[in-house]
């Protein structure tokens, strides 16, 4: 089993910065990939971002390209989303996820809130 819990949501006008971490525990070892998920009311959940645990391949929805970093500190079990230039509808609850060597994201944390204002 894998934990995850994210941390650094909250409210922001527009043009600000946020960093969201999400810190793993659990068997972590068998994470070999997580992804930042985030989900507006009314619309689908989508993936903005991922990244692999033993490679620096990263995945970046078009939406967030140039404007998110994500990455991952191996030492802290920990992985990070910075967000700058946010938008209005940046506005969602983010979760991280974690693919335990299935190809399918099989954990997810409890998500934080993050809001953008105009």
């Amino acid at each position: 089993q894998v934990q995850l819990v994210e941390s650094g949501g909250g409210l922001v006008q527009a043009g600000g910065s946020l960093r969201l971490s999400c810190a793993a525990s659990g068997r972590t070892s068998s994470i070999i990939a997580t992804g930042w998920f985030r989900q507006a009311p009314g619309k689908e959940r989508e993936l903005v971002a991922a990244i692999k645990w033993t490679h620096d391949n990263t995945y970046y929805a078009d939406s967030v390209k140039g404007r998110f970093t994500i990455s991952r500190d191996n030492a802290k079990n920990t992985v990070y989303l910075e967000m700058n230039s946010l938008k209005p509808e940046d506005t969602a609850v983010y979760y991280c996820a974690a693919d335990p060597g299935t190809f399918d994201y099989d954990y997810w944390g409890q998500g934080t809130q993050v809001t953008v204002s105009s």
